[in-house]
């Protein structure tokens, strides 16, 4: 079960995860104010920004979750991972995006989505049903995609966490007060212990 610490007053996800692997980088617990933090553009591309993006993507496989924002890890960055290949048997699809912006957006679709910085909670939020997003990979290559489904929802989910807007933003006053305290009594149990 993972455990909880205090890092300058706020809760960070540490520890051994449910998947019983060690986080590489810590993950902050909304109601964390550094999670409002919007991101700044990524300007150098170099063996340190490799070995975070290495960091994220242990650290999200670790969790698990199919996708994680720097901003999550208390970094004001622009850059996001994502990988929905869910099935076991499935190979990995690790996609980074860098200083991404989500040019193009149709149609509408709800799904149930989760958030590693809101653990536990699952709620109905409305997406973009397709998208075309505009990036940098990981060496500062622009690349341009065109997605739907689950990986569109994922990398709208991701890119608002660039602008500090989170899952439960996304919700009516009622469900956004219901999660805030069940987030708010989860932190607050978990400093206790």
């Amino acid at each position: 079960m993972p455990s909880a610490r205090k890092n300058n007053g706020s809760k960070v996800l540490s520890g051994l995860p449910l998947g019983g692997h060690r986080l590489i980088r810590p993950i902050l617990f909304y109601p964390d104010k550094r999670l409002r933090n919007p991101g700044k553009e990524v300007e150098e591309f170099n063996a340190e920004l490799h070995q975070l993006i290495d960091d994220m993507a242990e650290t999200m496989y670790s969790a698990p979750g199919v996708g994680l924002a720097a901003p999550q890890l208390g970094l004001s960055m622009r850059l996001f991972i994502v990988d929905v290949a869910t099935e076991e048997n499935e190979p990995s699809d690790l996609r980074v995006f860098i200083n991404p912006e989500i040019i193009e957006a149709e149609g509408d679709t709800t799904f149930n989505e989760g958030c590693l910085s809101f653990p536990g909670i699952r709620e109905e939020v409305d997406r973009a049903e397709r998208i075309k997003v505009r990036a940098l990979d990981r060496d500062g290559k622009p690349f341009e995609l065109e997605v739907d489904g689950l990986l569109a929802i994922v990398i709208q989910h991701e890119n608002d966490h660039l602008d500090g807007k989170l899952m439960i933003d996304h919700l009516s006053v009622l469900r956004r007060r219901l999660v805030h305290r069940a987030m708010t009594k989860r932190v607050a149990v978990d400093a206790a212990q």
